[in-house]
């Protein structure tokens, strides 16, 4: 091919990748600029600023709002480590193989069911209050306690599931050659097919643990003082919502870049199985 057609090609490529950006950026500022519009020109806009976007309360209870976020990121971190160690041993119970197994199979497909059926909400009142009111010796009854343990009851089930998904994307030749050598079941599944499964969902759990990181909110409902319920006192105080406002933008400060992460995983993913497939 000759130069000049090379080189005209490539202004080309340039020119209409620059043009979409342009278009791009064009049609995301009108759609803005029309939401803006119609939001601000609202009869009731007034009074929704007034209370919701307030930012004399928004620099004055920032810090105090941020603080109780320590307690959600103290139960995301430890509620995850929870997660990721049960939902791994009910995937692992959930496919080991032969009628020997079938309780342990059975016993992980009905718990992963009933805690995925149930609101996590609903599994979260009936520890949160249920159990501290039994009055047992020995158990203890602070809710924060109960709330961990809800939580990972609940995100178990579905992390569980993700493990699974994992473990039956490798090849059941990977298992047959690996007990051709001489290991047994557990040994198979511990050194051959577990490694693979779990590098192949790095990025779903990931998803998970954004929406564990979010659900740490739902403990403000069992009395847990945290950055929502911190939220709710200041705003039964002096009847503003701007705490609400405050409060979602510190989660979307930690989400999205979470959120990111997963997406470049993935890409990373992509690319890694476009390279092997040449």
């Amino acid at each position: 091919m000759p130069w000049s057609r090379r080189l005209a090609d490539a202004y080309r490529y340039r020119s209409s990748g620059a043009n979409a950006v342009i278009i791009a950026t064009a049609s995301t500022i009108i759609v803005l600029a029309v939401v803006g519009y119609v939001v601000v020109s609202s009869p009731g806009f007034p009074r929704v600023q007034e209370v919701f976007f307030d930012g004399e309360v928004f620099v004055e209870r920032f810090d105090e709002i941020l603080f109780a976020f320590r307690k959600n990121i103290e139960l995301f971190l430890l509620a995850e480590v929870f997660v990721l160690i049960g939902g791994l041993l009910l995937a692992v119970l959930r496919s080991l193989p032969g009628p020997v197994f079938f309780p342990f199979r059975a016993g992980a497909i009905i718990y992963i069911d009933v805690m995925r059926g149930l609101p996590s909400i609903l599994v979260i009142y009936i520890l949160g209050f249920g159990i501290p009111a039994l009055g047992l010796e020995g158990i203890p009854n602070d809710r924060f306690v109960w709330a961990l343990v809800a939580l990972t009851m609940v995100w178990s089930a579905y992390v569980a599931e993700v493990y699974r998904a994992g473990i039956e994307s490798i090849h059941p030749s990977q298992d047959a050659a690996a007990r051709s050598l001489g290991l047994s079941t557990v040994q198979s599944m511990r050194y051959v097919v577990l490694p693979q499964a779990v590098r192949r969902v790095i990025p779903p759990l990931m998803n998970d643990a954004i929406g564990l990181m979010k659900d740490t909110a739902l403990v403000s409902f069992i009395g847990t003082i945290e950055i929502f319920r911190r939220a709710q006192i200041i705003n039964s105080a002096t009847f503003d919502f701007t705490p609400f406002l405050i409060a979602g933008v510190i989660f979307l400060v930690l989400t999205i870049p979470m959120a990111r992460v997963v997406d470049w995983l993935v890409a990373r993913d992509r690319r890694r199985q476009m390279a092997g497939a040449r």
